[in-house]
């Protein structure tokens, strides 16, 4: 009996490898989420946002985003960049009560000139304005997810001072085992070299080829790419601030996952 106990045993053990269902063996995996699960429409439907956000909407398609990158409630996300706190004030929503959103900002230019995003976290006790930089920061546990919207490019810009291959490997570091890391940023023609001694001159785009690179370079593995925010009548030699591309810019959006 015993032997046939582990017979079974081992077949089970076989059959989970080979793709079958056994229950508390396969709870690493992703859980697929939908831009119409509950938490998702909440915060897009969320009454504090203001107008001007939602105003964007129909061009940042943020249901969808926040499904791409799989939050869930209890999540603990950075959004690192968080400018206005368009997404901070989404995720804030999607993580829930039990979740937490660290915004990484920088320091105020001055006592009278505070950080846009110190207005908004108020609004949202789940919120934690963290103004240590895009570098060096430390939020003092685990992430699963770490969010950075349209200013990737801008790492490279010498004003900032980031070491960028360092950066990613903090932000891998960051996570957890699984967590994810989600780029969202305005496309550049293939081999585009960022223009990082004038920056005002510079397209405030990037090649997606290049983030992949970097981004792998650290340990990620890349895991999927949205195209909702490709728009194919962009000139990808204009600047982004230029003319009546300015919001429509084609814009990639990536998701890599730390090994877990």
């Amino acid at each position: 009996m015993r032997k046939l106990l582990m017979g079974l045993g081992m077949a089970l053990f076989i059959g989970a490898c080979a793709g079958g269902a056994v229950p508390g063996l396969l709870l690493t995996q992703p859980v697929p989420v939908s831009a119409t699960d509950p938490h998702i429409v909440a915060a897009v439907a969320d009454a504090r946002r203001p107008e001007a956000d939602r105003q964007r909407d129909a061009l940042r398609h943020p249901a969808e985003i926040l499904a791409f990158t799989g939050v869930q409630p209890g999540w603990r996300v950075a959004d690192i960049g968080p400018g206005g706190g368009y997404y901070t004030r989404l995720f804030s929503v999607a993580v829930g009560d039990s979740g937490r959103v660290y915004a990484i900002d920088r320091p105020n230019a001055a006592p009278d000139r505070p950080r846009a995003i110190l207005a908004v976290a108020p609004q949202y006790s789940n919120v934690t304005v963290v103004q240590q930089g895009y570098q060096g920061w430390s939020v003092g546990e685990p992430l699963d997810a770490v969010f950075v919207s349209q200013i990737y490019h801008d790492w490279f810009y010498p004003q900032l001072n980031i070491d960028v291959p360092a950066l990613n490997r903090a932000i891998y570091d960051a996570l957890k085992p699984g967590g994810v890391y989600v780029i969202i940023d305005h496309a550049a023609p293939a081999g585009h070299t960022i223009n990082t001694a004038d920056p005002a001159a510079d397209l405030h785009r990037i090649d997606q080829a290049q983030v992949i690179r970097e981004v792998t370079a650290a340990g990620f593995v890349l895991e999927e790419e949205s195209h909702v925010l490709r728009n194919p009548e962009d000139n990808l030699s204009q600047r982004v601030f230029e003319g009546d591309i300015r919001g429509r810019t084609d814009q990639f959006v990536l998701r890599f996952r730390k090994p877990a």
